[in-house]
């Protein structure tokens, strides 16, 4: 594949994308306000800080998260919990980039399927079993 067309289905992964990257840009933007910190990794804006702390301690399915991917952002509670769980959010950002704005649909229909099937709809559901499976 050619460096040119490569670069075009990056771009095309990104846009599909944006939407759910938009959100936690949003609350990327919100946590700097608040004194949270950024980074850019490759194509993903990592956020982290006392507002995500807030907000991913309440996180549904497993009662609190320490990191969560929306799109191509990551939003994090600390810099430590950014780092250890760095692989496995880009295995979601994968996720994203093929799902694209029906990621998160898709996310929480698996999570109920399971659920309804007597599994526990964070373990069990197939998006965060592919996660774990390759970065765990």
């Amino acid at each position: 594949m050619s460096r040119i067309l490569h670069y075009i289905l990056i771009a095309l992964a990104v846009i599909w994308a944006a939407p759910w990257t938009l959100l936690g840009c949003a609350l990327g933007v919100v946590n700097l306000i608040a004194g949270g910190s950024w980074q850019l990794r490759g194509r993903v804006l990592e956020f982290e800080g006392r507002f995500l702390a807030w907000l991913l301690n309440r996180a549904p399915l497993i009662g609190g998260a320490s990191g969560m991917t929306l799109g191509h952002s990551v939003i994090a509670r600390t810099q430590d919990d950014l780092d250890p769980t760095r692989d496995h959010e880009f295995v979601h950002v994968q996720q994203y980039e093929r799902w694209g704005p029906f990621f998160v649909p898709a996310y929480f229909i698996s999570a109920g399927w399971v659920w309804c099937r007597g599994k526990h709809p964070y373990w069990d559901n197939p998006f965060e079993r592919e996660a774990y499976e390759t970065a765990p």
